[in-house]
């Protein structure tokens, strides 16, 4: 414990003088505006890395979003907002005060009913805010995880379907209704069933313990490893896009390379 507190000690020390007298002209021109697209990219980095599995890039990445609370914190404590001190008291309160089942008397729960228990004790302490039951999820996340959670939200409160199947019939629903606008040609009406079908579609990977936003991601990422493996064909013959007989034979031959690649 003592050699992780002088850890983040020095850190936070090395901040300070990045940000004082004679330290660095960059880091002392930050602000927090500054900071925010920082935030996010060594955010999706730390998620990439660890969807690839590697450990390595993921230690990195996640020193690079202590880094961003320590920087964050230094320019809140120079405008006497908040410290990190203050940071780090926070969380902690909140872990005591959301785990009565660990730090409290109440012992012996599932992890459902820990998850309600949690929603319940974050409603109490909310509960002068008037806040809607599917708040607390910001507007800027990625849209199928935003769309996960508003239904993960509101199934705490009964908002929900059923099951798994439940929500597939609705998906075929979504889409006969898709499937008409598209036959009246009426583009407003297309758009808007388009996207009550990702948001359904999102709600099914829920109820199938899948992360929409994570599955999507890995499908982008098998795509464009094929059309990688495509390239290399093609550069390897002398071929060019434009000259290939057939697509279908070349994206086959591209899938059996990514399966090797990938040990499958």
């Amino acid at each position: 414990m003592t050699e992780t507190a002088d850890r983040l000690d020095h850190l936070v020390q090395i901040m300070n003088q990045l940000r004082g007298p004679g330290g660095c002209p960059w880091d002392a021109e930050q602000t927090m505006e500054s900071l925010q697209p920082y935030l996010i990219e060594e955010a999706y980095e730390c998620l990439e890395a660890m969807e690839r599995g590697d450990r390595t890039s993921q230690c990195e990445e996640l020193g690079d979003l202590l880094l961003q609370v320590v920087f964050q914190s230094r320019i809140a404590e120079e405008e006497s907002a908040f410290t990190l001190d203050d940071v780090i008291d926070g969380i902690c309160r909140k872990l005591i005060r959301r785990h009565p089942h660990v730090f409290g008397d109440q012992k012996g729960l599932d992890a459902a009913a820990v998850e309600k228990q949690w929603e319940q004790i974050k409603r109490t302490e909310k509960a002068g805010d008037n806040r809607s039951i599917v708040s607390g999820i910001p507007p800027a996340a990625p849209g199928l995880q935003r769309a996960a959670r508003l239904g993960e939200k509101a199934a705490r409160v009964g908002l929900d379907w059923i099951d798994a199947p439940s929500v597939r019939a609705k998906v075929d629903e979504e889409l006969l209704e898709l499937a008409e606008a598209q036959r009246c040609g009426d583009r407003a009406a297309i758009e808007e069933e388009f996207g009550d079908l990702l948001f359904t579609m999102a709600q099914w990977a829920r109820h199938l313990k899948l992360e929409p936003e994570v599955v999507l991601r890995r499908a982008t990422r098998k795509f464009t490893d094929r059309v990688s493996h495509m390239e290399h064909i093609l550069a390897e013959s002398g071929v060019a896009w434009d000259d290939v007989q057939d697509l279908d034979i070349l994206w086959q031959q591209a899938k059996d390379l990514s399966s090797v690649a990938s040990g499958g």
